[in-house]
């Protein structure tokens, strides 16, 4: 269980740094090379059309195309 929450709290870091103004784009290669794990996310959001936001805690991110992701913090987090 540690190890699990030590990559959760490794992603987050990861997203907080590549995300700082609360809406980004990133390349997959990017997060990759910072060590991101895809495979471990604390939430998943669906959206009405479909879209699935991986969330890890209040850090989320939506895979959209040609390998990018759009990075983004929950609504009731930003101030």
């Amino acid at each position: 269980m540690r190890n699990v929450n030590n990559i959760l709290r490794k992603n987050r870091r990861i997203l907080l740094d590549l995300n700082p103004e609360g809406m980004n784009k990133v390349g997959r290669e990017k997060l990759l090379s910072r060590g991101f794990d895809f495979k471990h996310f604390t939430s998943l959001y669906t959206t009405k059309d479909g879209s699935q936001y991986m969330y890890c805690y209040e850090q989320g991110y939506l895979s959209i195309e040609n390998g990018y992701y759009l990075l983004v913090v929950k609504k009731e987090f930003l101030g």
